[in-house]
């Protein structure tokens, strides 16, 4: 993702799947300090990714934002750790 910051997902809520307007990202897991490493996870062309580590499928939605997802708690912001 060239220019910004690449956003970070969550998986608290333990969705099936989570929508994002990005193909770029970082997947945390679960919300510090139950989070597990973070992934970069790039797409490519495809429109699908699953993360290695907790299995959360995502999509790519281009009707989405790069800030948001749906569920939309799945957006990350570091000030939320604190």
């Amino acid at each position: 993702m060239s220019g910004g910051a690449v956003p970070k997902f969550s998986n608290q809520v333990g969705a099936r799947e989570i929508a994002i307007g990005v193909r770029e990202f970082t997947c945390i897991g679960a919300n510090p300090p139950f989070d597990h490493p973070h992934v970069y996870l790039d797409m490519g062309r495809e429109s699908e990714i699953v993360c290695p580590y907790c299995s959360t499928l995502y999509r790519f939605d281009a009707g989405l934002t790069p800030e948001e997802s749906r569920p939309a708690a799945a957006l990350w912001h570091e000030k939320q750790s604190a």
